[in-house]
């Protein structure tokens, strides 16, 4: 990685929390069932960062993956990327009520941290679905995804689906592990105090080895006709041979710890990873972002004259929003997403296809989730799995400072 900076990054976000957390209820009362993610809401509802900004939180524990790579027993490295996978969720313990902005045609967003010895690159593939697809790479691996983004609203819950598959390799080893993501649930979302559970299981294959991880999310305790169910957010991961017999066992919080029971004996732990308290006194005060978070959304001397322009750092309604200024920030929105669909009724009138610029649809042997994208869409090879995948161009022009020039503006 060319980026040799010891970047000093802040710790705090701009400003705190301005718009107060308005009622969802009459916005989506009428909208049960139907996905969120294509209806225009209140800029209040939003948190200062877009999907494509909250995509590349996944690396936040980024370090679990360079500790895999050194790793010489398969299934050693298998539970960490499992664990890898897991902490994810971390970012999300203090997130209730809010939803990042949603991405505008061929918006972008890059990420380098030479501190962590990784580059990532994403960017929206898809409208109508709304599909991000995103590439990280470092010494020591590479990480990937295609995901169809959507949010159902059921009664008092709302329904975070992530649909898609994520895939890591480890350098120096042969493996590619892929896992898929169970849903998200917003509990409360009407009355009551609001939290964020993740239900379902998960599992986590190493394709090279047939051996595999399954994780499961454990749903809330207790609750009675007065009182509220608790949240538990239990882990139990569960590793298996390639015959399927159970090998391994770790157990855990994705908001506090996951450790390893030693030879499967639940009074002997090993811990593997631990979740990074908040770094504020009251982080609801700052939208519950960890400080990985806060500082996804910086312009530093990294990216300062060197993005093109549609990183999503120069948003004007995301920026303003970070700043506290809601009402502009509002009136922005407003305007760009009318700028989207203007632009995407032009296209129409000309038959010309809207395409991403920096990931290409290939066959994907590997895709779990085979509706996220169309068999039929990848030319010469209908029928098979596709995802969309990086092409390897982006860091190269970047290099060269030179981007296209028939990019449109899309702010």
């Amino acid at each position: 990685m060319s980026h040799q900076l010891c970047q000093h990054r802040r710790q705090i976000l701009p400003s705190p929390v301005v718009s107060a957390e308005i009622s969802a209820l009459s916005i989506i009362r009428k909208n049960v069932g139907k996905d969120l993610s294509t209806i225009s809401m209140p800029i209040s509802l939003n948190e200062p960062l877009s999907m494509l900004q909250r995509a590349c939180e996944e690396l936040e524990y980024s370090e679990i993956l360079d500790k895999a790579s050194t790793l010489s027993d398969s299934l050693d490295r298998l539970l960490h990327v499992a664990v890898f996978a897991v902490s994810g969720y971390a970012s999300s313990q203090h997130r209730t009520g809010r939803k990042p902005f949603n991405p505008m045609m061929n918006e972008t967003y890059e990420l380098i941290r030479p501190d962590k010895g990784f580059r990532f690159i994403a960017e929206k593939v898809s409208h109508n679905p709304l599909i991000i697809a995103a590439h990280a790479e470092s010494r020591n691996y590479k990480y990937w995804q295609c995901v169809k983004m959507r949010t159902k609203f059921w009664g008092k819950s709302m329904e975070l689906i992530n649909e898609g598959t994520f895939h890591v390799t480890l350098t120096g080893h042969n493996d590619h592990y892929t896992f898929s993501k169970p849903s998200s649930w917003l509990r409360n979302m009407i009355a009551g105090n609001k939290y964020i559970e993740h239900v379902g299981e998960m599992k986590v294959v190493n394709h090279s080895t047939a051996e595999y991880v399954v994780v499961t999310f454990k749903e809330s305790t207790g609750g009675s006709l007065f009182t509220a169910p608790k949240p538990s957010n239990e882990v139990v991961m569960t590793a298996y041979d390639k015959h399927g017999a159970k090998r391994r066992r770790v157990v855990g919080k994705w908001t506090g710890v996951l450790a390893e029971e030693v030879d499967m004996n639940p009074s002997q732990l090993s811990i593997l990873w631990t979740a990074t308290p908040p770094h504020i006194q009251d982080p609801a005060k700052y939208y519950g972002f960890s400080r990985f978070a806060m500082e996804l959304n910086e312009i530093t001397e990294i990216e300062k004259d060197s993005l093109p322009k549609t990183d999503a750092r120069l948003r004007p309604d995301l920026r303003l929003y970070e700043q506290g200024y809601v009402n502009d920030a509002e009136q922005e929105k407003i305007r760009i997403e009318q700028k989207q669909r203007d632009r995407r009724k032009e296209l129409e009138s000309l038959g010309v296809e809207w395409k991403p610029r920096w990931f290409r649809l290939e066959r994907d042997e590997f895709a779990a989730e085979p509706g996220v994208i169309p068999s039929s869409s990848v030319e010469g090879d209908r029928g098979s799995p596709a995802s969309w995948q990086f092409t390897g161009e982006y860091w190269h022009v970047r290099e060269t400072g030179q981007w296209p020039s028939d990019q449109f503006d899309i702010w």
